[in-house]
């Protein structure tokens, strides 16, 4: 009787921790995305692009500043108006002389900022703030759109088979363009004093050990030869920017092997996707499985006979199973205009949430907002599927990938050891 009683009582003890085992498990998938840090780049503070379409600079230098951290440069904070300024007059210049076929908008890509602080250097952020001309401390571009697209409009598409040129050779309206970006975007600056050094913007970026040349772009489509470079053609790659084409499953190697080495990725994508507008503002950006399958694993069951709007309905306030796109899915939507070009951000981490997805840590721009004052996590299937295109030094390339395009690496006398990064 004894013996029965302990087998008794045994069993309803194995029962138990079964049952607590499993509603800890309910537990946690019914507790909304929690997110476990798996590694994590030190980035410098969230900015606020505010009413500007200038996405591309802040997530560019966003970018940079994170390198120099990298590099041990220490924190720094760059103007985003200074190539702002530089690269809207680029880009007017740019939309004359192909007589409005080149657009001129606020837009850019990543390379105007490779392109700015190669050419015209860099300057820290108190030489030139943004709004600081209409009495703000953050951008708002809608009033000079007005003012300069239509003196750029009228050059490009205009009856005049001549420009005026000053005595200087500068063409008049040129020096109207500056003026109003002057105006309201500050003059550049010629030299400054930081931190009791002068430096002029050529100088002060060459004092940080930046190498324009070290960093590259790289994307994943099917319409031009793979590891090869070619002109992604985007609208506001209107510099005609060259990306290296990889393969998916390597484009998506370039992304894991950069963080785990301590190398920020600079990421542009499409973000009019349901899971990214959905979730973004409660720190998770995903693409959910639309229907029921075998890769869901133990809690298929759960899933099947749910529709594509229940999955998704269901993503909107837990981790569900990850949609994985082919490089063919990827290509179709780029070329049906599924994917398009429409922010830029930078990865810093990554992470995993309780059923085991993988996520990229992303810094926005869009100041202080979100369950994550201003960065959320990005699903890796989202980032495989969404992902324009990158930037990363060329030392975050495996070096199988590297040797396949042609690109050298541990050339550069400005390259440091990237620096020690928080693991959580």
């Amino acid at each position: 009787m004894k013996k029965l009683f302990l087998i008794l009582a045994a069993t309803a003890l194995i029962g138990s921790n079964a049952f607590a085992q499993k509603t800890e498990d309910e537990g946690k998938k019914d507790s909304g995305y929690v997110f476990t840090v798996t590694k994590e780049l030190p980035v410098t503070s969230v900015k606020n692009q505010h009413r500007a379409g200038t996405c591309w600079c802040y997530s560019g230098l966003a970018f940079i500043e994170a390198e120099l951290l990298r590099m041990g440069k220490g924190e720094y904070d760059l103007s985003e108006m200074y190539i702002v300024h530089h690269t809207y007059i680029d880009r007017a210049m740019a939309a004359v002389r192909t007589h409005g076929d080149a657009s001129f908008s606020q837009g850019g890509a990543f390379n105007d900022v490779i392109y700015g602080m190669q050419h015209y250097g860099l300057v820290p952020e108190e030489e030139m703030r943004p709004g600081a001309m209409y009495g703000d401390t953050l951008s708002d571009h809608s009033e000079l759109s007005q003012v300069s697209d239509a003196i750029v409009k009228a050059m490009a598409t205009g009856k005049q088979k001549k420009m005026q040129v000053a005595p200087d050779g500068e063409m008049l309206w040129v020096k109207a363009v500056r003026a109003v970006h002057d105006i309201y975007l500050g003059q550049c600056p010629a030299s400054f004093t930081y931190k009791g050094v002068k430096y002029t913007p050529q100088s002060f970026y060459q004092s940080l050990g930046l190498n324009a040349a070290d960093y590259v772009s790289l994307t994943s489509y099917t319409h031009h030869p793979f590891y090869e470079q070619f002109v992604l053609e985007i609208q506001d790659n209107w510099r005609w920017g060259l990306s290296y084409n990889l393969p998916l499953d390597e484009f998506m190697q370039v992304f894991d092997n950069a963080i785990a080495n301590g190398y920020p990725v600079a990421w542009g994508s499409d973000v009019s996707e349901e899971g990214f507008r959905m979730g973004v503002r409660k720190g998770f950006c995903v693409l959910p499985m639309e229907k029921a399958s075998a890769t869901m694993g133990s809690d298929m069951a759960h899933w099947t006979g749910m529709s594509a709007k229940d999955i998704k309905d269901e993503a909107a306030t837990r981790p569900t199973p990850q949609r994985w796109v082919t490089q063919q899915e990827r290509q179709q939507a780029y070329d049906n205009w599924e994917t398009t070009d429409d922010h830029g951000m930078l990865i810093y981490g990554t992470a995993t949430d309780q059923l085991g997805n993988e996520y990229y840590m992303v810094k926005n721009s869009w100041g202080d907002y979100g369950t994550y004052h201003g960065m959320f996590y990005a699903s890796k299937a989202f980032v495989q599927y969404k992902t324009m295109n990158i930037v990363v030094h060329k030392d975050a390339l495996p070096a199988a990938i590297a040797s396949k395009l042609g690109i050298t690496q541990g050339d550069s006398s400005n390259n440091s050891k990237p620096a020690k990064t928080k693991k959580k």
